[in-house]
């Protein structure tokens, strides 16, 4: 059965109040841009729209979905603001325990939690997407962005941007078990993609992916006869994981464009 698409909200409401949509791939609407352009998170941005603190070329709206362009005027408290802002990225060395969502019903905490505490003054403003997903009790390189298009880019089965994963499984993987992770293995959705696969320690596997299905790894090495007992990812990309566990740090503009592969708009 094909699944109806949804109109996007901002799409939804500039609709209603018969506003003109933007064109382009940075069309936006009010609180995400301003989210984007590092002004103030989208939470914010939305509260301060609702109070009338946001002026949209030279109107006061109380729409936070009121769609703008690249050359919006905004002000928020009668300061200007520009939308235009270059592609962010961050990576976190994801703790174990955190969850990759806007809240944590177990109350553990969630990466977004972890890691707008500990960023630095001049990035707090940013909404921050993640760039895919982990698993709570998985480690490991987690990056986000301001720009959902790279999101787009790093997670799409198109782009092959490989993966490097490190899992301690259960028993100790023989030859055929590692050939059938090079070749690919049969899963409910069908076969995966050839990996790289080899063995660090007896029970410990590498494995370099470039395709991100829904708990791949330990659904492949389940498959293979060694469920994983603990997972950690590396690498995405030529992005390789390099602060401390629970730091940070900002990735610098070659390693977006070479080290992911993506060519961000000007």
């Amino acid at each position: 059965m094909t699944r109806k698409q949804r109109t996007p909200r901002w799409l939804e409401a500039a609709r209603l109040r018969g506003a003109g949509t933007p064109e382009g791939e940075r069309a936006d609407w009010l609180s995400r841009a301003l989210g984007r352009a590092g002004v103030m998170p989208r939470a914010e941005a939305e509260r301060a729209i609702l109070e009338g603190r946001v002026e949209l070329n030279g109107h006061i709206t109380r729409e936070p979905f009121a769609p703008v362009g690249p050359d919006a005027r905004v002000r928020v408290d009668g300061e200007p603001q520009r939308l235009q802002a270059p592609t962010r990225a961050v990576m976190l060395h994801k703790p174990g325990g955190l969850v990759v969502h806007g809240s944590d019903p177990e109350g553990v905490g969630t990466v977004f939690e972890h890691l707008t505490a500990r960023l630095s003054p001049a990035l707090r403003g940013f909404e921050w997407l993640a760039v895919g997903r982990l698993d709570r009790d998985t480690t490991g390189l987690l990056l986000f962005t301001n720009d959902e298009r790279l999101v787009r880019h790093a997670t799409a089965p198109q782009t092959h941007l490989p993966k490097r994963y490190v899992a301690r499984v259960a028993g100790r993987p023989g030859d055929a078990a590692m050939g059938r992770l090079r070749d690919g293995v049969v899963l409910d959705d069908g076969l995966t993609r050839p990996a790289q696969a080899r063995l660090r320690e007896p029970d410990v596997v590498e494995l370099v992916l470039t395709e991100g299905r829904h708990h791949q790894v330990k659904r492949m090495l389940a498959a293979v006869g060694h469920p994983v007992v603990s997972l950690h990812r590396e690498a995405v990309g030529d992005v390789v994981l390099d602060v401390a566990e629970g730091a940070w740090r900002a990735l610098r503009e070659d390693e977006v464009a070479q080290g992911l592969r993506f060519a961000a708009a000007p």
